[in-house]
């Protein structure tokens, strides 16, 4: 049998951060397997996860497992039994996700499979400092919190004692059952408080009446800038619209991925960018940014963020390469500004 623990919670709480973080505390030759979905076509969080001690990492993109992708999570978790027999398997979901229709597709799977698979844990991960914002005006915030075996409040550290009592009262008023659990900042939690739960979550049909349309609440783009060949989508080079810093011929020494080396974006330029963004339209930034010293994932939340390096061998001709989520119908106009700053476009 294989225990299946599913990581939930809104944009940027930090529930990849969280999930690496447990890692290295498991035993000697534990197999963890994750199962990671997230809107947009940049696997940022997998090449991060790649350099863990993971026994292997698969991604599901453009698109939400509860609802828009049912059926995938099945099939992947099929592949990961044959091929990789982990200990356990890990599922984190997209920022934007209600996991009760997962739960659900897990539970026909431990039907199905004669117990192959057993549902272990739905952990919710809060972020202290913007939940009382955004548990306002997103329902899925609401119900991520509501519907759930343990509730971990990740980035109280930043907090006064009162505002984070706001937020206790808050998760009360939400769901006052639930376990909540303090995070040590980037040192996470015990594996221990978290695996082993053995949810009773879901197992009654009738609980299918909680499941919920989320996907008005956020709108995701992609920004670039780059060699025209390594362009996320189709995208039409005519007309005078157009505004890709095509590289396809330069004068000057060029590197194999195509670029010259004032291809590379400003560090300076780009932190002023980030700067600029509006924290009401827009919650999440995450991708890749090449300065002259590489590529770096860029991981920015509510606005605060991270830049670290990394190695990714099929990202040749990119330049900038982010997926934006944030309100429907702000988050492009928000971005304009960044746009036009970096001499990237919205593909």
């Amino acid at each position: 049998m294989i225990p299946i623990t599913v990581f939930t919670g809104y944009l940027g709480a930090g529930k990849t951060t969280i999930i690496l973080s447990l890692l290295p505390k498991l035993p000697k030759g534990y197999k963890a397997v994750l199962l990671k979905n997230e809107f947009g076509d940049t696997q940022v969080d997998s090449e991060l996860a790649r350099q863990s001690n993971l026994a292997a990492v698969n991604e599901i993109l453009n698109g939400c497992l509860c609802c828009v992708l049912v059926g995938q999570m099945k099939n992947a978790l099929l592949d990961i039994r044959d091929n990789f027999r982990p200990d356990r398997i890990i599922i984190e979901c997209s920022g934007s996700a209600f996991p009760a229709t997962l739960a659900f597709q897990i539970r026909e799977l431990e039907r199905e499979t004669h117990s192959d698979f057993k549902l272990d844990a739905v952990i919710t991960v809060i972020d202290a400092e913007n939940f009382t914002g955004y548990e306002d005006t997103s329902p899925t915030a609401r119900m991520q919190a509501s519907y759930s075996d343990l509730i971990l409040i990740n980035k109280w550290e930043h907090l006064e004692e009162r505002a984070l009592d706001l937020v206790l009262d808050h998760l009360n008023t939400l769901n006052d059952l639930t376990p909540k659990i303090r995070c040590n900042g980037r040192d996470g939690v015990d594996p221990n408080l978290i695996f082993g739960v053995d949810s009773k979550l879901f197992k009654d049909k009738s609980d299918e009446s909680v499941v919920v349309n989320h996907h008005d609440e956020v709108q995701t783009i992609t920004i670039f800038r780059g060699h025209p060949h390594a362009l996320p989508y189709t995208h039409s080079h005519e007309g005078s619209d157009c505004r890709c810093r095509s590289v396809a011929e330069p004068s000057g020494e060029v590197s194999q991925d195509g670029l010259l080396p004032s291809d590379a974006v400003d560090e300076t330029l780009l932190r002023s960018a980030l700067g600029g963004v509006s924290r009401e339209s827009v919650w999440r930034i995450k991708g890749l940014v090449r300065f002259q010293g590489g590529l770096h994932i860029l991981n920015w939340a509510f606005g605060r963020y991270d830049l670290t390096k990394v190695d990714v061998s099929d990202m040749d001709g990119t330049v900038i390469r982010l997926t934006v989520m944030g309100e429907r119908g702000e988050v492009r106009k928000s971005m304009d500004r960044f746009c036009n700053e970096l001499q990237a476009i919205v593909v």
